[in-house]
C-alpha cells in the first residue's frame, strides 16, 4: 500500500519513549535500526482510515513494554520510496486516527529539510 500525507507538528512525546532501552532494544532486533528519538508525524487522508485500521487491528509485531509503558505495534515501511523505517502505532496515544508517525534511525525534518505540510510518501 502507498499513501500521501502531509508532514506535521508532534506533541514531543516519542522523544522519551523512543530512548527507552526497552523500546531501542525491540526495535535493533526486529528492524535492524535503534530509531531517533522521535517521529514523523504524517497526517493521512481520511479515506485509507479503514485500510490502515485494518493494518493496525492485523498487525503482530508488538513491543510489550516494562511497567508504565504502553505497547507498540510497528509495520515496517518505507518514505518517500528511499528511506527505511516504521509506521508505530502506540497504545497509548491522543493523535487521531489519521495521524501516523514514522521512526527512522535519522532525525528526517533535518536530513529532506521537511517542513509542515509538505507531502510525503509511505509504502508499507
Amino acid at each position: 500500500m502507498e499513501i500521501n500525507g502531509k508532514v506535521t507538528t508532534g506533541l514531543g512525546k516519542a522523544a522519551h519513549f523512543l530512548s527507552q532501552d526497552f523500546y531501542t532494544r525491540e526495535f535493533k532486533k526486529n528492524l535492524g535500526f535503534i530509531p531517533f528519538p522521535g517521529t514523523l508525524n504524517i497526517v493521512v487522508s481520511e479515506e485509507y482510515l479503514d485500510e490502515i485500521n485494518e493494518i493496525k487491528d492485523n498487525c503482530q509485531n508488538i513491543i510489550k513494554p516494562d511497567e508504565g509503558f504502553g505497547a507498540v505495534k510497528y509495520i515496517s515501511a518505507k518514505l518517500n520510496g528511499n528511506v527505511d523505517g516504521a509506521i508505530v502505532f502506540p497504545a497509548k496515544t491522543t493523535h487521531d486516527e489519521n495521524y501516523l508517525e514514522f521512526i527512522s534511525e535519522k532525525k528526517l525534518r533535518d536530513e529532506l529539510n521537511l517542513k509542515d505540510d509538505d507531502v510525503v510518501s509511505l509504502e508499507f
